[in-house]
């Protein structure tokens, strides 16, 4: 990769750093094989423009970044979620608001193309209704979009929001068949990694993109790509990150094999759905006060959270961090934040209080409030290892 003019060099070093709302500041880490420094907090943004006013999405930025010291945001061309033609692309005009008026080279700013997926043709391309998929031409003109919607001239992380190719288990679909593999590629063979990382060199060299990542993503695109770029590393970059679902009630899929691939291969792990899309707050719990929740808006919207044991581990998680005087925010938070396998967390939050608590979680450290509780929540692991698979009305 050709070295970064000076311009682009962030402030931040690696290490802790006094912010005005944590007593113990914020800690920064580098991701993966990158120069990136980032925050160990990440701010999600898919609900800017649908469960929240473009506004909103710009006070939250503000608050996370100025109070808390967080200087890592997320996006893609898909948001916000749910994703539909009307709003494709309105999560990027509150970060373009939020950037206006900030030092480019203080944000560091991760976004996702689209991966393969018949169904979803409204997404902009020169040839209109074209079915997302990871070709050069699209990853190409993609970021373009991108750049243009967000107002900048360089993303400091691009990431392919999801593999193109069929590869089972992804948000919350029965795991891996060769059949199913076979039946999806008969008539459209997967995009090769070869093409993907083509498309990703060339923008790195046009100066368009700095580092690139995955998502979604299984061993076997992981390992797959860290090899391409190991023996031609002058064809093929590094993939620095990796942004999977990973938190109390979804750890399997990660500490099943991928942690270990992306340790040997240094790529950071960037969670999202550390709450289990909100289900680890407790507030499903009450029916009076979860009707306005994301789950409840969207009918059929990651299923996989209520219609599963997933259920019942929540309440065993719940009743845990109750034992310990915490929110289960808190708790489920703060396991997160502190994992050694855990690069930076995204987070997201549609309400000021819910963002206020899950940016101060991270002053909490699991093994200072007992020595204990990080085994109890082991326990509940055995039991509830992989809830979400387990589901009450299996189809």
């Amino acid at each position: 990769m050709a070295a970064l003019s000076p311009s682009v060099t962030a402030k931040y070093e690696v290490g802790n750093r006094a912010v005005p709302k944590l007593k113990h500041g914020m800690d920064y880490i580098q991701l993966g094989d990158s120069d990136l420094i980032v925050s160990k907090i990440c701010m999600g943004t898919m609900t800017y423009g649908e469960q929240n006013t473009l506004e909103q999405g710009v006070a939250f930025l503000n608050t996370a970044f100025d109070e808390y010291g967080v200087n890592f945001l997320d996006t893609a061309e898909i948001y916000p979620i749910p994703t539909k033609a009307e709003t494709q692309g309105a999560t990027d005009l509150a970060i373009r608001e939020f950037l206006k008026g900030r030092n480019r080279k203080d944000v560091i700013v991760a976004t996702k193309v689209a991966g393969r997926s018949p169904r979803m043709t409204w997404l902009p391309r020169s040839k209109p209704e074209t079915p997302s998929d990871l070709t050069k031409e699209q990853i190409l003109e993609s970021v373009d979009y991108s750049l243009e919607r967000l107002g900048i001239d360089y993303i400091d992380l691009l990431q392919i929001h999801w593999p193109g190719r069929y590869t089972g288990g992804a948000f919350g679909s029965p795991d891996f068949t060769p059949s199913q593999y076979h039946e999806a590629s008969d008539n459209n063979l997967p995009v090769p990694f070869t093409e993907q990382l083509e498309a990703m060199q060339i923008l790195i060299q046009q100066g368009k993109v700095r580092w690139i990542g995955v998502s979604n993503e299984p061993p076997f695109g992981v390992c797959s790509m860290a090899e391409l770029h190991n023996r031609y590393p002058d064809l093929y970059p590094k993939i620095v990150s990796i942004q999977n679902a990973y938190g109390l009630c979804n750890r399997k899929a990660y500490e099943a094999g991928l942690d270990e691939a992306c340790f040997h291969h240094n790529v950071g792990l960037l969670p999202y759905s550390a709450l289990a899309s909100g289900t680890l707050t407790g507030k499903y719990r009450n029916p009076e006060t979860c009707e306005n929740a994301r789950l409840k808006m969207f009918p059929g919207f990651m299923e996989r959270y209520l219609q599963s044991l997933n259920e019942e581990a929540v309440n065993a998680y719940c009743d845990l961090a109750e034992k310990y005087d915490l929110t289960p925010t808190q708790l489920a938070s703060s396991w997160c934040y502190h994992n050694e396998l855990v690069a930076s967390t995204i987070i997201g939050a549609t309400t000021m209080e819910q963002l206020e608590e899950n940016l101060q979680s991270y002053d909490i450290k699991l093994n200072e409030v007992s020595s204990d509780i990080k085994e109890e929540i082991n326990q509940i692991y055995k039991r509830y290892t992989d809830p979400t698979k387990a589901r009450n009305n299996p189809q």
